[in-house]
């Protein structure tokens, strides 16, 4: 049941990216030749009626589900049409191109939104005391009452914020601002250390030292809150995979592909203890995935929403400077290449999910 229900999301997933691209393409007087949910041989095609921009959009359902496009007249191709996306200026076209992952971004939103309007109130990272020894107790340095509100330039949402960008950061110094009476206190520079304590099963644990137990009641306005908190913090999470990728401290075996992502959530989905805790996680999961998808089609890299807008700024800046229109058959063949080595590592990422998933 969570893998069909699972499919099911990540076809949502596209079809509200490419949804988002229909919308404004439709409010730019742009021709959606096809409109397609899925890859692959066509399962289901309707011809849509004649508008103002010309022949009707083609609708279609295609056999395999992890994919989909919203396929404009004059976007991978010359057209002298003034309902092609050739036509249109550049910030039309940055629109168009951008409404795909606003749309992503606005459900992982309003998935996290519907999990959140079950709280009843939220843990603020506010000290509310220290572990017995603690060094920074009875010291003008950290006081109860005081909320952790950045750590090394990163923004402290939630008390798990807290151990993430201490111990991340590579180094015992950090650069800390905390609230202490609504007043922001810099403590720059600062040694913080994980230091042994005694745990409660008498072994010994790393910690910073402190409790967080500040409460905030929930209410509409506290949810939509916290529930924005929640996708920047989606976001910072998708940046540091990246980074962590660049550099090297994932490899590209790590990564998952939809087959992986699916067998991932169907197992978590499957460990909780009832089905509506299961279902929760599982939608926990998909907003952290269609934030993460808003993020990566935004990526500078031929093919993706972000590529192309980048080329069309660049474009754009060198069109102003030479007073010369540039050949777009070119920016074609670019981001052909790209969609080709794309692809070309889905079936890679595809094809590690599978055997790790039969030799798990």
């Amino acid at each position: 049941m969570f893998i069909v229900i699972a499919i099911l999301i990540f076809g949502i997933l596209i079809f509200v990216h490419e949804l988002g691209h229909f919308l404004a393409a439709r409010a730019c007087g742009v021709r959606v030749i096809e409109f397609s949910i899925g890859m692959g041989p066509a399962l289901f095609k309707r011809q849509g009626e004649e508008t103002a921009q010309g022949a009707g959009t083609l609708y279609s359902l295609r056999a395999f589900p992890f994919g989909g496009f919203c396929a404009m007249e004059g976007e991978d191709e010359a057209s002298d049409s003034s309902c092609s996306l050739a036509s249109k200026t550049a910030w039309q076209k940055i629109f168009i191109l951008l409404s795909g992952a606003a749309m992503n971004f606005v459900v992982g939103f309003l998935m996290i939104a519907v999990i959140f309007s079950g709280a009843e109130a939220y843990q603020t990272p506010e000290v509310t005391g220290f572990f017995e020894g603690c060094p920074y107790e009875g010291t003008e340095m950290f006081q109860e009452g005081d909320v952790f509100h950045r750590i090394n330039g990163h923004r402290i949402y939630f008390t798990d914020n807290v151990r993430t960008y201490l111990a991340g950061n590579g180094s015992d110094y950090h650069d800390i601002v905390i609230l202490r009476d609504g007043e922001k206190i810099l403590f720059e520079d600062f040694y913080m250390p994980l230091v042994q304590y005694e745990a409660a099963d008498g072994g010994v644990e790393l910690r910073y030292g402190f409790y967080f137990g500040g409460v905030q009641e929930a209410g509409f306005l506290v949810n939509l809150q916290y529930s924005w908190y929640q996708s920047l913090d989606f976001v910072r999470m998708v940046w540091q995979g990246l980074g962590a990728l660049l550099t090297g401290a994932v490899g590209l075996n790590e990564m998952s592909g939809p087959v992986g992502v699916v067998d991932a959530v169907n197992q978590i989905a499957s460990d909780a203890e009832t089905t509506s805790d299961g279902l929760s996680r599982m939608v926990y999961l998909f907003a952290l995935i269609a934030i993460n998808l808003a993020v990566m089609n935004l990526l500078p890299i031929p093919a993706l929403d972000g590529g192309r807008v980048f080329f069309i700024l660049i474009t754009w800046v060198i069109e102003k400077v030479s007073r010369r229109k540039l050949d777009a058959k070119y920016e074609s063949y670019i981001h052909s290449a790209g969609f080709a080595l794309l692809m070309g590592l889905m079936v890679v990422v595809m094809f590690s999910d599978v055997i790790k998933i039969i030799f798990r």
